[in-house]
């Protein structure tokens, strides 16, 4: 179709092509579960797999990009943001709710994104200007994010609990919980970040708030949910008249929804 460029087609195949080792190793993985000594380092070899095949495809069609790496500095040119597996635990507990995460960032701006759930074959990807979509038989779904406008409706993807060694990740864990958690309808941690963001471009889960989250896990569902209509915003943002992209991609701190959820949920963590 139009709408699926050259560019956004070599990512697609060079995700699913990167993942196939992958679901081959997610059918062993409840072999494993009664092996505590082996199953922690089979989802390691896993992952170690799906990193080195990403940078094979996509070095094919881009060899000039670097590579985004969590907890190092961000490349200064064109590059790939890689999550070669966001879910671990529920991969390694054989749970079918994870996900590869590719983006492209281009000229200071996320510029396409491809998430892919080799266990399910739900592919979802955007291009800057050209909508977001999930992977169809025929023809390729547009996404657009729900229309709820009351939290009391809604259902949140949210991290609640405090588990980290960061204060301030714990604080805002603490507001989230005492602040939105009863004004939601339903809060859930699902434990894949990238999903969740596809999840709000479809219009399934209302919205997505969380702390600390890696670069990678993010960075291409932010594209899906701002090309599906939807608005991003980093939770600390004080002036939310205007998209920040790069702070919330800086923090990890994002609040992903329709337009009509986005102050509502700032203020009430914000108060």
């Amino acid at each position: 179709m139009s709408y699926l460029s050259a560019n956004l087609n070599m990512l697609i195949n060079a995700v699913k092509k990167a993942s196939a080792s992958l679901n081959r190793d997610f059918s062993e993985i409840e072999q494993l579960q009664s092996s505590v000594r082996g199953y922690k380092e089979f989802v390691a070899s896993a992952i170690k797999k799906v990193e080195n095949n990403l940078r094979v495809e996509l070095s094919k069609s881009r060899p000039a990009y670097a590579f985004a790496e969590n907890n190092k500095p961000q490349p200064t040119g064109s590059h790939f943001i890689v999550s070669a597996l966001d879910g671990v635990v529920n991969f390694a507990h054989g749970i079918p709710y994870f996900a590869v995460s590719v983006a492209t960032y281009e000229n200071g701006q996320i510029t396409a994104g491809v998430i892919y759930n080799p266990a399910t074959e739900e592919c979802y990807f955007a291009e800057r200007g050209s909508g977001a979509y999930k992977e169809g038989f025929r023809n390729h779904e547009r996404l657009r994010v729900s229309a709820r406008k009351e939290l009391g409706e809604c259902m949140v993807a949210a991290k609640t609990l405090p588990t980290r060694e960061n204060e301030r990740e714990n604080a805002i864990c603490r507001k989230i919980q005492a602040h939105l958690v009863p004004q939601a309808n339903a809060c859930r941690c699902f434990g894949a970040m990238s999903l969740d963001l596809a999840n709000v471009a479809a219009g399934k889960i209302d919205a997505v708030v969380s702390a600390g989250n890696p670069t990678s896990e993010i960075a291409a569902g932010i594209l899906l949910v701002k090309e599906a209509g939807g608005a991003v915003l980093d939770i600390e943002q004080k002036d939310i008249r205007s998209e920040d992209l790069d702070t919330v991609l800086r923090s990890g701190d994002i609040i992903a929804c329709n337009a009509n959820l986005g102050k509502k949920i700032s203020d009430l963590l914000n108060k």
